[in-house]
Formats: C-alpha cells, structure tokens, sequence
C-alpha cells in the first residue's frame, strides 16, 4: 500500500466508478483498475461494491476512506514541510454559495497570482454540512455563516453581511413578520445559517409557513421574482443574479441583518497554503471569536 493506491482509491470513491477515476487522474483504465485491484488484496478485503457501471464503497470502503483522507493530508503536508514553508498542493476550500458568488472572485484572483503552486478545490454547501466537512477531514477550511463554538476548530471574520429580506416587487412593505405571515418562504435545506436567522425573526409565524427548498442563489431570486415567495438574502449577492432587478428588497433588524462570514479551519494544525489564504483577508470589525 502506497500513496499512489490511497490516490487512486480516492478518487474512484468519490467519481463513483474507473472511468470517471481515470479520466480525472490522467490514467489508463488499466491502471486504475489493476491499483484498486492491489490494494484490496493487500488490505484482504473488498473496499468496493460493483454495481452495474457504478462503484460504491463497502463498510470496510467507508471506513478505510476516513483514514486516507487523514494519510494524504499528512502525506501533502510533508512534502510542503521538506521543500519549505512555501504554500503548494491542494487547498480543499468549504464555501457558502453566496460567498462564492460575491465574495471570493476577486480574493481567490489574488491568491492564485501569489501562490500559483496551490490548487484550489472549491466545495459549497450549507454552514452545518460545511462544519461536518472540515470535523470530517473532507475540506481543509471554509468559510461559513454563524461559526460554532467548538474547542477542536478556530475562525477568523472574513466579510460583514448585509442580509434582506426580498419580495416580488408589487409585495406591500415588510415591516414585522406579520406582513409576510401568508408568504411561501424559499431557502436553502436545514442547515443553512440563513434559515435559522429568518426562522428566529419569523417567531410563531415561521411554524405554519410553507417552505420550498431550493439549492442555488439563482433559483431563490428567480422565484421571488415570479412571486413564488419571499427569502432572506446576502444584498452583495442580489447583484451578482440578473433576476436580483426583479424584487424588493426590505431592510430588517440590525440583530438579524448583520452576519459575518469567517474563515473556519481546525486549531492548532499547521497548513500554510492556509495561512497564506487567511493573511489576504480584510479585518472585519468583529472579532475572530464573535459568532456572527
């Protein structure tokens, strides 16, 4: 068992099948197979359930696969740490959609012309699935909404949120939870900190209202457009979507508005492709601890 097995392995796991596993690697099908193949002898189990054309990992796959990611990581950080302090390999980077769209174009532009060695690998999602992927090894950092207080991961503020409230634009004005009390309200799946912050502001109200669950930026605006329903957005994002013309936007409560977006990594572990990223971030007012 090598690092170039652990490779392979994990990227048959995650493209679900060999071709898709060697096209990603640059690698004859052969190859990946006969890799995979060793390895399970090695190990004298099966990591893999063949199903059709698709792989997909057995128990023993699953559990293995907690472990690779831990040795590669390792494996990445030792080559960094024999050439030098020198950010280089893959920076597996955790986003929130919104701060995607808005926010790190122009900070991800400058990182790459200073540190051309580092290959981002970009993943969006919810706070809460973004929290469990870095506990979980599966992202090195990200940038999340509202972070935890949790004694195993450390934050740094990023960007200060303004978030509205967005209606059609024929909506009558918002100015407490009753005006919308009727409104279908669109947002992200559980999980999202910006959910949570509607949901509190919305009180008993939020209990009866209808909610249909979308997974993008562009979706939601859409909708609200149409006259779907009402959401709760970032405004730095309203003008990254061509529809954000297309609704009103309705301010609301400092304590709800106001979020910081911070840069969550895990304490105490050296990785200077991450500090390298954390050292071009704009201090916000608030400070590294203040949950947003």
């Amino acid at each position: 068992m090598d690092f170039a097995d652990l490779a392979v392995f994990k990227a048959v796991a995650e493209e679900g099948g060999v071709t898709a596993a060697a096209r990603r690697l640059h690698r004859v099908q052969s190859s990946v197979t006969m890799r995979i193949q060793h390895l399970e002898q090695s190990l004298g189990t099966a990591l893999f359930i063949r199903e059709r054309r698709r792989m997909v990992l057995s128990p023993a796959g699953e559990l293995f696969r907690g472990y690779v990611d831990q040795l590669l990581e390792l494996g990445e950080r030792a080559r960094a740490a024999a050439a030098g302090d020198a950010p280089q390999g893959a920076l597996r980077l955790g986003t929130l959609e919104s701060t995607a769209a808005s926010r790190l174009p122009p900070l991800l532009s400058a990182y790459h012309r200073a540190h051309k060695a580092v290959r981002v690998e970009l993943v969006t999602g919810t706070t809460d699935a973004l929290v469990e992927a870095l506990l979980e090894r599966r992202v090195d950092a990200a940038f999340v909404a509202e972070a935890p207080r949790d004694p195993r991961l450390e934050a740094r503020a990023a960007f200060a949120e303004a978030l509205v409230l967005i209606t059609p634009r024929d909506h009558p004005a918002v100015h407490a939870p009753r005006d919308v009390a009727l409104d279908t309200i669109i947002a992200f799946p559980a999980g999202c900190a910006y959910r949570r912050r509607l949901a509190r502001w919305l009180g008993p109200a939020h209990a009866a209202a209808r909610v249909l669950e979308l997974a993008s930026y562009h979706a939601i605006v859409a909708c609200v457009a149409s006259g779907t329903g009402v959401a709760l957005v970032p405004r730095s994002v309203l003008a990254t979507v061509r529809s954000g013309r297309n609704v009103r936007a309705h301010p609301l409560p400092r304590s709800i508005a106001r979020v910081v977006t911070a840069l969550l990594r895990r304490r105490n572990e050296r990785a200077p492709a991450i500090d390298a990223l954390q050292s071009l971030l704009t201090p916000t007012r608030h400070s590294s601890r203040e949950p947003a």
